[in-house]
């Protein structure tokens, strides 16, 4: 039932495909003239919604809502074989394919296996090394328009990752996955040989040098190796002390 004739009148115009508001800037048709008004948010850059926790900035309401996911970590979507869950409906139908084993496209080089082609596209950049997405800032190029996304969060200085404890920020949710690990102790990596315990994988890339005597970093003046690059730097002021002593 409907409370007056404005609103059935709208409804019936799903029925009929009838569309009769246009946006003057591209002319696209609307049925409705609350989709023109978050249409012309596209045109205008009007973004009216946001977040409270890294004011974020959105033109839809909707969009705000789905990036509160981002930070309260909450996955509407499970998928009903596994149980696997998901921030977007899009990113469950994806998965539903593994399962049903619909559509699988296989890498050529690698046999990896991917559920649509745009994956399998974007995967064959690893491969190819291409990198279609260029940042306008600094001209750094990316094999994805996500990383770029990411990388560009360096130059406005985004960081829309905050820890709970002492309110320190972050670009990536990878680091304060990381960062949170100072607050609970947690050294989730351990050394096979002397089992020295590390809070993060690259602690214990660097430590086992120690052990396999790997030095990947030289002294381009008396080639002398080193096994970290502050190491190299370090040393490095030898050189440019010995300059200054002869100018």
């Amino acid at each position: 039932m409907f409370t007056n004739n404005s609103t059935l009148n709208v409804h019936i115009r799903k029925h009929t495909g009838e569309k009769p508001l246009k946006c003057e800037v591209c002319e696209k048709m609307f049925i409705h003239h609350c989709n023109l008004k978050r249409h012309m948010r596209q045109h205008t850059g009007e973004k009216p919604f946001r977040c409270e926790i890294c004011e974020k900035l959105f033109s839809q309401n909707g969009f705000l809502k789905m990036h509160m996911r981002m930070h309260t970590g909450e996955k509407p979507f499970k998928s009903e074989v596994c149980d696997k869950m998901f921030i977007k409906n899009s990113g469950l139908k994806v998965h539903k394919k593994i399962h049903t084993g619909e559509k699988l496209l296989k890498c050529e080089i690698c046999e990896k296996m991917f559920t649509e082609n745009s994956g399998l596209k974007m995967h064959m950049r690893k491969h190819t090394g291409e990198k279609p997405f260029r940042c306008e800032i600094c001209e750094k190029m990316f094999s994805q328009n996500s990383g770029l996304k990411m990388h560009m969060r360096i130059h406005t200085g985004e960081k829309p990752f905050k820890c709970e404890v002492c309110d320190k920020m972050f670009i990536k949710n990878s680091g304060l996955k990381v960062h949170k690990r100072i607050h609970t102790g947690e050294k989730p990596f351990k050394c096979e040989i002397c089992e020295k315990m590390f809070s993060e994988n690259g602690g214990l890339k660097l430590h086992m040098r120690i052990h396999t005597g790997e030095k990947p970093f030289k002294c381009e003046v008396c080639e002398k190796m080193f096994t970290k690059n502050s190491g190299l730097k370090v040393h490095k002021r030898i050189h440019a002390g010995e300059k200054n002593i002869q100018l």
